[in-house]
């Protein structure tokens, strides 16, 4: 199974020394059995002597299979450790195209669902680890009392855990189709989560999302999970009784057919109790393993970025006075036998210091270009240029990092960071605090926000703020403005922007308010994908009535 594969190319060494201690605890056990056929069972006279021997044989073999499980167990919660981690690292360093054909409920489902699997099978995993030691260690056992009473019994047992194995695999099918549906319910938890306001005004939405939407889902994982229960309650039971008939077969063939005699009917019978458990446990195992592996699949299917462990980190940027889009090209995937909205192909130069506004129409693609300026996306085709030195394929975790972004749709953190991961420079934070009124609306603690309960607004103002401590070179801003009072959003064309442009901050904005519109350097226009220049005429014409200009056919 992938698991046992997983662990074995990561802790090789760990866990053949777990394998190894798994086997003393397996050997330790029949040497109990023997112990008792020897000296409890067949040997007269000898059952007081015996009894210190026996008891420390039994402690040593309780401290082994404890120190057994144990480290099994310890050497599981260390590997999921690094798994969650290494996945996450994926996902910081897949495309976010990718992550956005993916959808946050199936990237959550797996970060908690399928983690939390392989965590419970990795607790599991010594049931069934030294469920088959056991089972080797006896069979040979028993191999060495009698091969004719061994025979039988192996055949015995051989349709019991195949007829066992049939019942899990049904175990594994319904398991899937779980698997699947929890996808399915996580997107029905975030529709209640993040729709709760209109759910709220709009009662038949609601009552249609809980009983037809939510309620679908919900039943079809409680039915299947009822049936993969059943047939692990099922498995379960048939190995426990069989490996009791097992026990009346042995006697039957000793006693009634003359096979053996009683002692070694009484050992073999011994060994089958001594069996019973370890198999009944690795029966009990298999569905948490069987979900592991299902889990694993999942993952696998996620196709995110391969693992590396550096982050790209750059401590200083050269300076550069150009940027350049040069026929850059780019498109969706096909939906439902759609083609998919294309962009481009796309020329653009920013210069260091410049101020450029863009607009357009909704779904003219500008949330489109300001994912490819900043490298979200990868182009399908052509190119971008710092200083006519070419962005390579090994260079778009570099590239990224010369931007900051407040984008429409943007996540609020708690702690301010300064440019290398540092703190904030002291001076930088107070003078942006004050000149985007959030001083006194805003508790700090060595960098970390205490109180974020903000209007949308100073939300975005503190976005802002953020973006400003990393002291980068562009920054872009998406329909920022937007959600600001007349007030402030006068001193954010007038006041703030100059301020950027005396920084050498590189601006590109999407923004609707055109009686700005003069303080840009040059004004951008998205339609249909394809970006132009407005000037002259135009561009006067866009300032006085941009809502007029976007609906232009």
């Amino acid at each position: 199974m992938e698991l046992l594969r997983v662990v074995f190319r990561h802790y090789r060494w760990p866990f053949i020394g777990v394998m190894l201690l798994t086997l003393l605890s397996a050997a330790l056990g029949i040497g109990v059995i023997a112990f008792i056929n020897h000296y409890l069972i067949v040997t007269d006279g000898t059952a007081i002597t015996a009894l210190l021997p026996f008891i420390g044989l039994i402690a040593l073999l309780l401290a082994v299979t404890l120190g057994s499980q144990l480290a099994l167990t310890t050497l599981g919660h260390h590997f999921v450790y690094r798994l969650r981690g290494r996945l996450i690292k994926r996902i910081l360093d897949t495309d976010i195209e990718r992550l956005e054909q993916l959808g946050s409920a199936h990237l959550l489902s797996c970060l908690s669902s399928d983690i939390r699997n392989v965590t419970i099978a990795f607790v599991r995993l010594p049931e069934l680890v030294q469920g088959v030691i056991i089972t080797l260690a006896s069979v040979g056992y028993l191999l060495w009392l009698s091969p004719p009473l061994l025979l039988i019994t192996a055949i015995w047992i051989t349709v019991t855990m195949l007829i066992g194995w049939w019942l899990v695999s049904k175990v594994y099918h319904h398991i899937r189709i779980t698997r699947a549906t929890d996808s399915r319910l996580y997107q029905d938890y975030e529709t209640i989560i993040h729709g709760r306001k209109e759910l709220a005004l709009n009662r038949d939405r609601a009552r249609h999302l809980l009983e037809e939407v939510y309620g679908a889902d919900a039943r079809t994982y409680r039915d299947h999970i009822i049936r993969a229960d059943t047939y692990h309650l099922s498995a379960g039971n048939w190995t426990n009784i069989m490996m009791l008939g097992a026990i009346g077969v042995v006697f039957f063939l000793a006693n009634g057919l003359g096979w053996a005699n009683t002692a070694v009917a009484a050992t073999f019978s011994l060994t089958l109790l001594f069996l019973r458990s370890p198999l009944i446990q690795a029966v009990g195992a298999t569905p948490t393993l069987i979900t592991a592996q299902v889990s694993f699949d999942k993952l696998r299917e996620l196709a995110l970025a391969e693992y590396r462990a550096d982050f790209d980190l750059v401590e200083t940027h050269s300076e550069w006075q150009s940027l350049e889009m040069r026929d850059i090209t780019y498109r969706y995937p096909a939906k439902a036998g759609r083609e998919g909205f294309s962009v481009g192909p796309i020329n653009l130069r920013l210069e260091r210091g410049e101020q450029v506004y863009l607009i357009g129409g909704n779904g003219s693609g500008k949330s489109t270009l300001a994912k490819l300026l900043t490298g979200l996306y990868r182009p399908h085709a052509g190119e971008i240029r710092i200083d006519d030195e070419i962005v390579g394929e090994a260079d778009w975790h570099r590239y990224r990092q010369r931007f900051s972004a407040v984008y429409t749709d943007f996540h609020q953190f708690d702690r301010l960071m300064g440019p290398q991961g540092g703190h904030a420079d002291p001076a930088l934070l107070d003078n942006w605090l004050q000149t985007l009124q959030l001083a006194r609306k805003l508790q700090l603690e060595e960098g970390k926000i205490l109180d974020t309960e903000l209007s949308q607004g100073q939300r975005k103002r503190l976005a802002l703020l953020m973006a400003l401590v990393e002291q980068r070179q562009i920054l872009l801003l998406d329909e920022w403005a937007a959600d600001q009072d007349p007030q402030f959003r006068r001193a954010f064309y007038r006041e703030l922007m100059p301020r950027f442009r005396e920084l050498g901050i590189t601006v590109f904005a999407i923004s609707h308010d055109d009686h700005y519109f003069a303080h840009a350097d040059r004004l951008l226009e998205m339609r249909d994908g394809q970006l132009r220049e407005l000037t002259g005429d135009e561009r006067a014409l866009a300032s006085r009535d941009a809502v007029a200009r976007i609906d232009t056919p």
